[in-house]
This record gives C-alpha cells, structure tokens and sequence, in this order.
C-alpha cells in the first residue's frame, strides 16, 4: 500500500470518529482499535515464526475475541456494540499470566478506556478501514506513526486533559540530544504520558550504529522504562510505542510518587531519567511521607524523586516550572540546596511561554533542567531561546520548531557565552535562597543616569529650600 493510500485510510477512521464522538475521547476510540489491530499482527508474526520452527504459539489474544475474527463477522448493529462492551472489554480486563497478558488486563481494566460509539455499523466501518492499514514495511510504521502523533496534542488542547501529558516533539528531541542516552543503559521515564522520550531515546540509540549484534538487540529490549499512573495517557504511550516498535515489557501503569525515595537502594536506580513531571497536579497525601522534603506542590516532590532514582555518574534531563527554580519558601530551597551539593547542574535551558499549549490555560514559563550526579556543581550554562522574530511567544500557529533550538545545541557543545547565553558561577548563587532564576544579564535594564549639572542643581535647590525652613523656624522660636 502506498504512503498516500496509507493516509487516506487513516484520515477516513478519524473523521468518521471525529463526526461520532464527542470531544478527545475519539483519540481513545482510535487507541484501543488500533492496539488491537496491531497486537493481532503481532502475534500472527509470532505464530508464523513458531511454526516454522516446527512449535505451536498459544495466542494471548485467543478466538473469538482476535481482532480479524470480530472485525470481518457479519453484525447486526446492536449484536456487534453488545459483543464489545458485554464480550470483549470483559475478557480482555480478566487476562492474566504473562507479562503481555498483564499488560493488556491493565489497559482494557481502566475506568475511561471504554467503547465510546453506539452505532455499531459506524464500529465495523472504522475497524475494516484500520484493518486494511497494512504496516510490512519501516516506512509503513513511520507514515502511521506520524500520523498517529499529529493527534495526541489535541488532547492537550482538551479542556478534560490540560495537556498534562503531551510534549512538543522539538523539546524531547533537544533534551534527548544533551543526555545523549547510549546502548546498554537503563533509561526511565517516571511520568510517560504518551511516550514521547522513551521513543526519541530509542530513535536516538538506532541511528547511533546500523547493525545491532543479537546480544545488542536483547539489552535494547531491557533498556526503556516507564511509569504512568492513569488510564488515557498509559494507553496511548503503549499504543505510541508499539507503533514505534518500542519494547513495552517494562513500561508500568503506576503512581511513580508511591515509592519511598528514602530506601532506594544502588541497584534500583538507572543511568539516564528524561522527563516532564505533571505541574500542579494533585499530590496523594499518603505518599508525603515517602519524601524527605514534605510538599503538596508535584513538581518539587517529581525532583526530589528523579534526585534519588539516579545513579552514581547517572544523567538527567527534566522539564520544570520557574517556581521550581524561584520559589523561596523552605521545601523549594532545601531541595535547590540539595541538588547543588550533591549534584553537578550544569545546564539551564529558559523557554519562553507558548511552548506547552492547553486551552483554558494560562501559559506556564518552563525551564529545562540538566544535572548529573557526579560533583557537587560549579558553574552553570544557561541559555533563553527566543521566539520567532517579531513574536513575544511560540503559539498554536507557530508551535516550537527544532530549528528554533539549534543555536542553543551547538552553544551548549561549547558552553559559549553570547546574547543569549551565559555562566553563572555557584559563587555567584544566593546561599539563603538558592535560586537558580534564569536572568540574561544582556537583557537586564540600565538605569539612565542623569547628567551630573542636572543633579548638582537639584541638589543647591534643596539646600536653599531647606536654608529657608531653617531661617523661619529661628523666627517662629525667637
């Protein structure tokens, strides 16, 4: 099938879906039929081999719940929605043995993964238009790739979903390109959402040599790791990474802040952790006390985690509101104290605001933040990229682009002081507050100062204002 074929299929699906259903919950639609259709070809592939090898393959997925068997029987409307939500959804929620039985129990056990079309002549049409996407080649999987995340930042411009879970593709990439991730480390994304830096790390690590060796492929599969609380976001990050090609075994729907930092221990921690931590989300009381630092504000306690979770000469690239950095209250400045003690900060990337878009919602002023944990840390390079000319921020129209970071990618190669950049010394950091503020000092407002015979009259005039109250306060006293 062509690209354009590919497409054309593709499009047909959403729109019908689109037309259908009401607000974002068409992408979870989407979602769940297309796991389906792709783990169904998954495991034909995984049979073939089998028999090949003379074995039998045991389907997880087994008849007459396989995506082809239901997909190309003949319903009546109401036989095929009954058989969907009655039939399907059930079995697939009770799966359990080995870990991709699991993995599919989570996704169809989920509260908001639901069939959200009632007509089922509008199901079938969408299923068969899927089904006949065709994915036997790399380019096949990059044209539905693509496609597939053009639509996730539409969730985050859903009201339901405040983008909490959504990064632009061009943030990932140039944070993916300072950690600099390489084959044989464990990499870990505490807060997946749909996925987006464990892909580009995997894409990031196969451009790296073209030929992997069997055992070179086997650490691949054991490298990625991720963890994702809730239901939407783990779904599309499984359905994200399978299109990618993205081994999912490690990849856990859970509250990453339900681990009690205080006892992880050497072996438990990885090498490289790139993430974007949920801003001002509700923090579960009873994991409080998992933290040294006590804090109801997610976005400090998401530091405090990826602080302990990495290991010795281990690598981090995270995204950050500025009240991390700025925030002077006692939690924002012990953990500030904390991270430049015990651990080498040497980037700080300033975005402007636009970068992270949500309806309804006030643009947040983020920062990227890079640290390793070697030394404690001695200078920092910060950098502020700058929006299109004749733009005070990016936007929807005009969304952040990897060109916009290149200037700042070959800087930072050179830790180059310019317009834009600059060091500060750890000297030069407040050691009440900490904070770690970026301030381009190019940018910073020079007082106008006055000519000095406009001063020097200023000054004799008030002598003699003052010379005269003197003189009449001696005449009222005398």
């Amino acid at each position: 099938m062509d690209r354009q074929t590919l497409k054309s299929k593709f499009k047909q699906a959403c729109d019908i879906l689109r037309n259908e259903i009401a607000s974002v919950n068409y992408i979870i639609q989407l979602s769940w039929m297309l796991f389906l259709k792709l783990y169904d070809e998954l495991e034909d592939d995984k049979e073939l081999k089998a028999k090949l090898k003379g074995q039998t393959y045991k389907r997880n997925i087994p008849s007459p719940y396989m995506w082809k068997e239901w997909v190309h029987k003949d319903w009546r409307s109401e036989e095929l929605t009954k058989f969907i939500n009655n039939d399907l959804f059930p079995f697939l929620a009770k799966l359990n043995g080995n870990g991709e039985k699991d993995l599919i129990s989570t996704i169809f056990s989920g509260k908001e993964i639901q069939n959200f079309l009632s007509d089922g002549y509008k199901l079938r049409e969408v299923a068969l238009l899927l089904d006949e996407i065709k994915l036997k080649t790399k380019e096949d999987i990059y044209v539905i790739s693509t496609l597939y995340e053009e639509l996730l930042p539409e969730i985050g411009e859903m009201g339901k979903y405040a983008g909490e879970y959504y990064t632009p593709r061009p943030i990932i990439r140039l944070m993916v390109k300072i950690v600099n991730p390489k084959l044989g480390e464990t990499i870990l994304d505490p807060f997946m959402g749909s996925g987006g830096f464990l892909i580009e790390s995997y894409n990031h690590i196969l451009k790296s040599k073209e030929v992997f060796t069997i055992k070179e492929t086997q650490a691949l599969n054991n490298m990625f790791m991720g963890e994702e609380k809730k239901d939407v976001p783990y779904l599309i990050g499984i359905m994200n990474a399978l299109l990618h090609n993205l081994p999912t075994t490690r990849i856990y729907k859970t509250d990453t802040f339900s681990e009690d930092i205080r006892k992880i221990q050497e072996k438990d921690r990885v090498n490289v952790i790139l993430t974007n931590p949920p801003f001002g989300g509700k923090f579960d009381e009873r994991f409080k006390a998992n933290f040294p630092v006590k804090s109801s504000d997610t976005e400090l306690m998401a530091l405090q985690y990826v602080m302990r979770k990495i290991k010795q000469g281990g690598r981090v690239g995270i995204v950050v509101p500025e009240g991390v950095l700025s925030n002077t209250t006692g939690p924002f400045v012990r953990v500030r104290k904390e991270l430049l003690e015990n651990y080498n900060v040497h980037t700080i990337i300033s975005l402007p605001k636009g970068v992270f878009t949500a309806s309804g919602k006030t643009p947040v002023k983020t920062n990227l933040l890079f640290f390793d944990k070697t030394t404690p840390t001695d200078e920092i390079w910060y950098y502020e990229i700058q929006p299109p000319k004749g733009m005070k921020n990016f936007t929807k129209t005009r969304p952040m682009r990897d060109e916009d970071w290149q200037d700042c990618f070959e800087k930072w190669q050179g830790r180059e002081i310019s317009e834009n950049s600059w060091i500060v010394k750890i000297d030069e950091v407040d050691k009440e507050t900490y904070e770690l503020t970026p301030r381009n000092p190019n940018h910073l407002k020079r007082k106008k100062l006055r000519p000095a015979e406009e001063i020097l009259k200023d000054v004799l005039m008030e002598e003699k204002e003052v010379l005269a109250l003197f003189e009449e306060l001696k005449e009222l006293l005398g």
